[in-house]
């Protein structure tokens, strides 16, 4: 089983940046996938990005790419999000989960989230 616990969301000012982290239990973190997705108040959860077990492939949405990072350190089982020039309509609770495949993690298909950080920004 692995818990993951997210951290780093707070308030920003649009244009700022953010760097999301998510601490991962158990000592299977290199053998999953892992993905952020993101929830807006009154919207359904949407993928973000995703990052193969090795950390050798990762993919964003092509609305995210150009600012927003997926990284992990599988020696300190760590997964992060980088998110540049942000803007309000970035504000959501941002959750990280693990998944069977990275491909998998692109279609919702999650074996763990973490519960969840939020992220608010000030126009």
């Amino acid at each position: 089983q692995v818990q993951l616990v997210e951290s780093g969301g707070g308030l920003v000012q649009a244009g700022g940046s953010l760097r999301l982290s998510c601490a991962a239990s158990g000592r299977t973190f290199s053998a999953y996938a892992m993905g952020w997705f993101r929830q807006a108040p009154g919207k359904e959860r949407e993928f973000v990005a995703r990052i193969s077990a090795s950390g050798n492939s990762a993919y964003s949405t092509d609305s995210m790419k150009a600012r927003f990072t997926i990284s992990r350190d599988n020696a300190k089982n760590m997964l992060y999000l980088q998110m540049n020039s942000l803007n309000p309509e970035d504000t959501a609770v941002y959750y990280c989960a693990a998944c069977p495949g990275a491909v998998a993690c692109g279609t919702g298909l999650v074996n763990y989230w973490g519960k969840g950080t939020l992220v608010t920004v000030s126009s």
